[in-house]
């Protein structure tokens, strides 16, 4: 095993060559293994997206947004799974990029219908692109059908 010690006050550290560190039963664990690739795909896609400067969170929102143009807040976040106030902060951040328009809902003053600005909309269909040649990076190793079987296999494990 090799062992480097770092001589500090306050902390001794020992490192182990990954190839001899033990995992133990995390290897085996669903979620332990689901973090790891999601840690993966979203720095991927923060490099892929960085002249964007939008997190994938902030990609699906203005994705469903454009595609559901008028949607209210609520119907959002139900969507995303989100809770409301989560919602808010992150319209309220796209809405300050000047990306989305906020007006209030026809018929319902106590909801805001949202839309997609101009800058909004060059901006999205500028992210596809690089978010389709994320995902083909990505999904590089998996044939198209281990891709589709892998996003069964994490839709069924969403709605469990």
């Amino acid at each position: 095993m090799h062992n480097v010690a770092f001589s500090n006050r306050r902390e001794v550290a020992l490192v182990h060559s990954m190839d001899e560190f033990d995992h133990d039963l995390l290897p085996g664990l669903i979620g332990y293994n689901l973090r790891k690739a999601q840690t993966a795909v979203f720095q991927d896609f923060s490099r892929s997206l960085q002249d964007c400067n939008i997190t994938p969170g902030q990609f699906g929102v203005l994705v469903l947004i454009q595609a559901n143009a008028g949607l209210n807040q609520t119907s959002l976040g139900r969507a995303l799974g989100i809770d409301r106030s989560t919602v808010v902060a992150v319209i309220d951040k796209l809405e300050g990029r000047g990306l989305v328009d906020r007006t209030p809902a026809p018929g319902d003053r106590r909801s805001y219908a949202l839309r997609l600005s101009e800058s909004g909309g060059a901006l999205l269909k500028r992210a596809r692109g690089l978010v389709t040649a994320h995902e083909a990076r990505i999904a590089n190793d998996l044939s198209s059908g281990e891709q589709a079987q892998l996003i069964a296999l994490l839709s069924r494990l969403a709605e469990s």
